[in-house]
């Protein structure tokens, strides 16, 4: 599917700009901006590790997930940075207005022979022919 192709590769994106001392903090924006419905419907969102404060259900608070920002415990997920990040397994349910993806991706940091595992679901909506995130959970898989 070409918009979790677009996701991964974007998240992937944000770590090679940080990497590269380049403004990171702008390309993860332009990322959520893309990706999320933030500013367009209520998004709420499960980003995969956290614990101390589960939600980012604001465009900003989604920003500190990625790159780091005001909650404490969010180390920049997209810094890590990921050397790539691959679609292991996907189920669709398509229905009038919106499409609910469910699956795995896996995760390769950059430079270590690691996976993560991630199950995700994402709830896509379409807002002026494109497509975007309005629910979005994801878990590690242990």
């Amino acid at each position: 599917m070409d918009f979790l192709n677009s996701w991964t590769e974007g998240v992937v994106e944000i770590g090679q700009f940080y990497m590269d001392d380049q403004d990171y903090v702008r390309c993860a924006e332009s990322f959520i901006s893309r990706h999320y419905a933030f500013g367009e419907v209520e998004v709420l969102f499960k980003p995969t590790f956290t614990k101390e404060v589960i939600f980012r259900n604001t465009q900003k608070e989604a920003l500190s997930y990625f790159v780091k920002g005001q909650i404490k415990e969010d180390n920049g997920f997209a810094l890590k940075p990921w050397e790539k990040i691959d679609l292991d397994e996907c189920h669709m349910v398509q229905e009038e207005e919106n499409t609910s993806v469910m699956g795995t991706l896996l995760f390769k940091p950059l430079g270590i022979d690691e996976i993560t595992k991630v199950a995700f679901t994402f709830l896509l909506i379409e807002i002026e022919e494109s497509i975007k995130i309005q629910v979005h959970h994801s878990s590690p898989v242990l």
